[in-house]
């Protein structure tokens, strides 16, 4: 092909947050107007930018109060936008929990709540419940994040620490309507793990979550732990509230996107999946075994192919090195590939961040691990010291986009060229 692939590979990436872009994922979503009052509320590294689009489409009186995260913010003329902390939480989530408890207390039958939730909001609402501080649940995320227990694990987990998550906050706004619209970064798009589901019922069990976390042998804080052992599971709510959800944009429309245009530009497109779980470095295993029996058997496409995949990979921490799961996956799939010729690579994060660093993830080829030795950089310690940020930056193959507005988690490219390239 006559385009540079990490440019080919960049416009992928593009038309996948392209097609989960707020104003055209609320576009044909929106309720009608109520009687009554209507209330915005959101959570997520992409609450901003559909504040921003919902009041470009809505035509009625309205109010409301969003979070996201510091960075991640957009004017917006009547909801008003907070920021906090992610991925550990803050002073400032604790008020921004406050501030949406707040929003729809107090409402009648006639009035309707809007919540625009997507990808981080577990973060972004912390609410401990009596007996906890916001030092515990800093010390959970922090322990939950190093896990490597999967995002539905971990959203379990967090939605017996607080009082805001697991449909709590549409009980709040009882007997209010509350209309749900998610941009879906979870594997599967379950909309109640969703930013642990503040506006979607059902929470699991407490006594089922406390046999998870022994079951894989998570260590949980020690305060944290008591307080699971005293909660009991709860009965029935008295009464329900009146919900209704929509998933407005996923993985998987992304994904199609990016196939449809690989394929407008001459490429075949594999969708693997927009569910993949699993340690990152493990997943990234599997994309090697795939991309080596597409260049020894053309099966099921023959080059130039792109092989492409969604989900939410996790990364069990070892040392205290730099990267996200994109990074460390990419630096694992450039060690698995070595050598490999005419194989191009992606691994990036949608919402334009990869964990806690400024990059949206990292480019490779099967000539990566030599030009990070030959630069002084030994791929395999990085690997295992959780370092591959710094293993990128060196050769200087950081992936970098600044927040996008949206989040439908993970994007992964594996472009293979013809070997006569």
């Amino acid at each position: 092909m006559s385009q540079d692939p990490n440019d080919f590979l960049a416009s992928l990436f593009h038309a996948a947050v392209d097609a989960a872009d707020p104003a055209a994922a609320l576009k044909g979503r929106l309720p009608e107007p109520p009687v009554g009052r209507t209330i915005v509320i959101g959570a997520g590294k992409g609450a901003a930018q559909l504040a921003q689009a919902f009041e470009a489409q809505w035509t009625a009186p309205f109010e409301g109060v969003v979070v996201t995260r510091y960075g991640y913010g957009a004017p917006c003329e009547t909801i008003r936008v907070l920021e906090a902390a992610h991925p550990v939480p803050d002073a400032a989530g604790i008020a921004a929990a406050q501030a949406l408890k707040d929003a729809v207390s107090g409402l009648t039958p006639d009035d309707l709540v809007i919540a625009l939730i997507c990808g981080g909001g577990s973060s972004l609402l912390p609410a401990p419940p009596d007996g906890l501080t916001l030092d515990d649940l800093q010390a959970l995320n922090e322990a939950l994040l190093a896990s490597g227990a999967p995002i539905g694990v971990m959203n379990d987990i967090r939605k017996c620490f607080s009082t805001i998550n697991g449909g709590r906050l549409a009980e709040l706004a009882h007997p209010a309507e509350v209309v749900t619209l998610v941009v879906s970064d979870v594997p599967g798009d379950a909309p109640g793990e969703v930013a642990s589901g503040p506006t979607v019922l059902g929470r699991p069990a407490p006594s089922q979550v406390l046999k998870t976390v022994r079951a894989r042998g998570i260590k949980l804080p020690d305060r944290c732990l008591s307080y699971l052992e005293t909660l009991e599971d709860e009965a029935p709510a008295f009464h329900q509230p009146k919900v209704q959800t929509q998933v407005i944009a996923s993985a998987a429309m992304s994904l199609k996107a990016a196939a449809s245009a690989a394929e407008a530009a001459g490429v075949n497109a594999w969708v693997l999946s927009d569910s993949i779980e699993g340690e990152a470095r493990d997943v990234a295993l599997v994309h090697a075994a795939l991309a080596r029996q597409v260049r020894s058997s053309a099966v099921p496409f023959a080059a130039p192919v792109v092989l492409l995949s969604g989900g939410e990979t996790t990364v069990t921490l070892r040392h205290k090195g730099r990267g996200g799961r994109n990074s460390e996956f990419q630096l694992a799939l450039a060690l698995a590939l070595e050598n490999a010729p005419a194989i191009h690579m992606l691994a990036a994060d949608t919402d334009g961040i990869d964990g806690s660093e400024d990059n949206a993830g990292a480019f490779a080829t099967g000539q990566t691990s030599s030009q990070m030795r030959a630069a002084g950089v030994d791929p395999q310690a990085h690997l295992q010291g959780n370092d591959a940020y710094s293993a990128f930056e060196k050769i200087g193959g950081l992936f970098m986009t600044g927040p996008t507005g949206t989040n439908v988690n993970d994007f992964r490219a594996i472009l293979i060229n013809p070997l006569t390239d």
